[in-house]
């Protein structure tokens, strides 16, 4: 967490037989504060059970933020747990070829971008981008087969 990162503790909600620990972990995006809650379970179970929200709380200071967050009444907060579980990731080979995916288009438009520049040969560079162009392809193919299918224990 940089310094500019905070987590201050917000309140502790009750979601059926168990009790969470809510806090907002706020941070500068270069344009404003933004609030996203963590919930972690209450009884101190391990970091693997905290949970964020997807929603933000944004806002022009770290404090106006942290006050939005405690405004939040303890049905709100239960609410926001409650989609954090339900947009938890299910569908992990599909992130997984996604995030692959993404690494690939970085790459390609590195290589492009030193090529223009000048950094490396157009016949080096003209190889390497076909080369990462088939393996985007292969990637986009491999989508259909992970498209829809939950990990089992995930």
């Amino acid at each position: 967490m940089s310094r500019d990162t905070v987590q201050p503790y917000i309140a502790t909600i009750t979601v059926g037989p168990r009790r969470f620990d809510v806090s907002v972990l706020i941070s500068y995006d270069g344009v404003e504060y933004i609030g996203r809650l963590w919930f972690a379970a209450a009884d101190g179970a391990a970091d693997a059970d905290r949970i964020p929200d997807r929603g933000v709380i944004p806002g022009r200071s770290k404090e106006e933020v942290e006050a939005m967050a405690r405004r939040l009444s303890e049905a709100e907060m239960v609410a926001r747990y409650r989609r954090a579980t339900a947009n938890k990731r299910r569908f992990l080979a599909l992130r997984t070829v996604t995030d692959e995916f993404l690494r690939k288009v970085r790459y390609l438009n590195q290589v492009a971008i030193s090529m223009r520049a000048g950094l490396i040969d157009l016949e080096g560079a003209a190889q390497e981008i076909d080369f990462t162009e088939h393996q985007l392809h292969e990637l986009v193919r491999r989508l259909r087969e992970v498209a829809g299918v939950e990990e089992l224990g995930a």
